[in-house]
């Protein structure tokens, strides 16, 4: 039910669920609640949900205040208005004044489709991530986006949500696992090639592992939806017998989570080269969903030939 509904739709039915249980959770949408899957929220506890209309930066200072009033904010819109638009507030309010508010961006990477790139939100990872005392995740599916948003609202301190994909996401978890802010999860294990991926791009990631593994390839998944912190023990685990790491996005290939990889093994001797893979450095013309992911060389099959190229190069 949940990958039916998306990611965007699995956050709404996780909110509603929890805010049964906690009278302090707020919902603050800029003019975006249907989009945001709040409706059932807003039915239900509509003294607790807040429209501000669209205005991003003003809603991110709204939630500051709530939460220093003990309450629990989830502000939601899409990432690239989030990121951009309400930069300095999220800097201040959430950075530098750790106030406990949880920034859900909506439809990430190319989940806009043919609303384009003014849309679309490729740098969130890179804006957000450089701001100090920020914890940014980005869940895998939307089943683990329901136990994001679970283990966010009990998390105290300021939490960026990254939500990727549309509706009908594939499903990466079919069974129960143990979730943990910081603490990335071994989808499979290798020796010759292991891949870090977030988001949408875990499930492309697997399916790239499968093809690389039919040419004889020890391939390794791990599904690192904590992006900032970073998991620095599996890492390093990793890295310490892996002949080629590779990390997987559907965002730019600038400061996201390669470039948190890229950053911590350069203080590291003796790692392994490494291969990342996002979008270009550069805006395409626009279109459908999978058309950009395909233009972007973010399906399994492209993922797997730019892997087995970079791997055959050492």
């Amino acid at each position: 039910m949940l990958s039916k509904l998306g990611s965007r739709g699995a956050f709404g039915v996780a909110l509603h669920e929890i805010a049964n249980d906690n009278n302090n959770i707020i919902a603050l949408s800029a003019d975006l609640c249907n989009t945001s899957g709040l409706d059932r929220f807003r039915e239900a506890f509509a003294d607790r949900f807040i429209n501000v209309g669209i205005a991003e930066q003003n809603m991110v200072g709204i939630a500051a205040g709530l939460a220093n009033e003990g309450k629990v904010p989830f502000v939601t819109t899409f990432s690239n208005f989030l990121s951009m638009r309400a930069c300095e507030q999220i800097r201040h309010f959430l950075g530098y004044m750790k106030s406990n508010v949880k920034v859900v961006g909506l439809g990430s990477g190319f989940a806009m489709g043919m609303f384009g790139n003014t849309h679309y939100g490729v740098e969130d990872l890179a804006i957000i991530r450089a701001i100090p005392n920020v914890t940014v995740i980005s869940p895998a599916d939307s089943s683990e986006t329901f136990k994001t948003v679970q283990a966010a609202a009990l998390y105290d301190g300021p939490v960026y949500i990254r939500l990727t994909g549309t509706m009908n996401n594939p499903i990466v978890y079919k069974d129960e696992y143990d979730f943990k802010i910081g603490k990335a999860v071994k989808l499979k294990n290798g020796s010759d090639i292991n891949i870090f991926a977030a988001g949408t791009m875990v499930y492309n990631s697997v399916k790239a592992a499968e093809l690389l593994e039919n040419r004889g390839l020890s391939v390794g998944v791990t599904n690192m939806h904590t992006i900032k912190p970073i998991d620095a023990d599996v890492l390093d685990e990793i890295s310490s017998y892996s002949k080629l790491i590779v990390s997987v996005e559907e965002h730019s290939v600038v400061g996201g989570l390669g470039g948190a990889i890229a950053e911590y093994n350069s203080n590291k001797k003796n790692v392994p080269p490494h291969l990342i893979i996002g979008t270009e450095d550069k805006f395409k013309y626009a279109g459908e969903y999978k058309y950009m992911l395909e233009i972007n060389g973010l399906l399994p099959e492209q993922i797997a030939d730019k892997i087995l190229s970079r791997y055959n190069s050492i």
